[in-house]
């Protein structure tokens, strides 16, 4: 009996055995996603997607996803074989961990944080040379669902996360911001996990992504991006009060940042708030504008301005905005 494709996700508390670092805390959130029962790499594809997407969406500055491919047990072994006996020559400039992983799992070299082994493997073989006829149409194949989607992507010959079980896909999304610690999230293909565990043998892959790194990475995303509204609307009269509450409610949710008076302060006042709040542009909408449904948006920079229909004023504001 086939086993049906099953998608899960989890969120909630964890903690690991290894020794914290920077935003890796002994308990932590993490935010995980797996598709369990299908080995093709339209499944790679889509978890890759859902974790891009997901990110996408924060305020994380400049984000690189990476993916590479580990192979299979028919043809990792001949790759390994090959990597031990090119290092084996070069011990005396590993580190003391990656002198102990040469022996049993090479790969893992690969994923060393120390300059000293990094310069080690600069040259040494990689696995996507050694790839077997199905391993490797099945990273081709997911290169043209990537590039199908217009997801940029860097192919990494040496990316090998940091678990032993991942075969064939693997990849994460990065950041210049964290240092050497510089996943926000990562993943990979895992088929023999399940039944390396006790149960069926079931093909899966899954990604997953800590929440204090995100919240980090936020928080250091908002220093470096200019803290000025989009948009502040000076609004006099009450049924041009009325009328921007329903315009500013749109535009933030469509991801702007707008401003407008608390008070019922004249235009020269609120002028000046928008000055002190340094925005971007202001909407200028009073009694008189409402009568005639033209509102008159001014750059604060250059001082033009241009009269927009109010009939039609989230889309506009939204195109000046975002394209302008």
């Amino acid at each position: 009996q086939a086993f049906p494709v099953q998608k899960l996700y989890s969120i909630g508390p964890m903690f690991r055995h290894e020794r914290p670092q920077k935003g890796r805390f002994r308990q932590f959130h993490q935010i995980n996603a797996e598709l369990f029962g299908d080995a093709g790499p339209k499944s790679d594809a889509e978890i890759i997607l859902m974790a891009v997407y997901l990110l996408e969406d924060l305020p994380l500055g400049d984000l690189s996803l990476r993916i590479n491919s580990l192979g299979c047990p028919e043809c990792r072994p001949a790759f390994k074989e090959k990597l031990q006996a090119t290092l084996q020559e070069k011990t005396d400039r590993l580190c003391v961990d990656c002198t102990k992983r040469l022996g049993f799992n090479p790969l893992r070299i690969f994923d060393c944080k120390l300059d000293s082994c990094k310069e080690v493997v600069s040259d040494a073989p990689v696995i996507v040379d050694f790839l077997c006829r199905g391993c490797n149409e099945h990273f081709h194949r997911l290169q043209e669902y990537l590039n199908d989607y217009g997801i940029t992507y860097i192919l990494n010959s040496k990316l090998v996360r940091g678990l032993d079980y991942y075969n064939k896909t693997t990849f994460e999304i990065q950041t210049e911001l964290l240092g050497a610690q510089n996943a926000v999230a990562g993943g990979g293909r895992y088929d023999g996990l399940i039944k390396l565990l006790g149960g069926p043998d079931h093909a899966a892959i899954g990604f997953a992504m800590g929440m204090e790194r995100i919240i980090a990475l936020i928080e250091m995303s908002k220093t470096r991006e200019e803290k000025n509204p989009d948009l502040f609307i000076a609004a006099i009269g009450d049924a041009a009060d009325r009328a921007s509450f329903i315009w500013a409610g749109k535009l933030r949710k469509s991801g702007l940042w707008v401003e407008w008076d608390y008070g019922s302060h004249g235009l020269k006042s609120q002028m000046k708030k928008a000055g002190r709040l340094q925005a971007r542009k202001v909407l200028i909408v009073g009694d008189d504008e409402m009568k005639s449904g033209k509102g008159i948006l001014r750059d604060m920079a250059g001082k033009a301005q241009m009269v927009l229909d109010l009939g039609n004023i989230v889309p506009a504001l939204e195109d000046i905005l975002k394209n302008g």
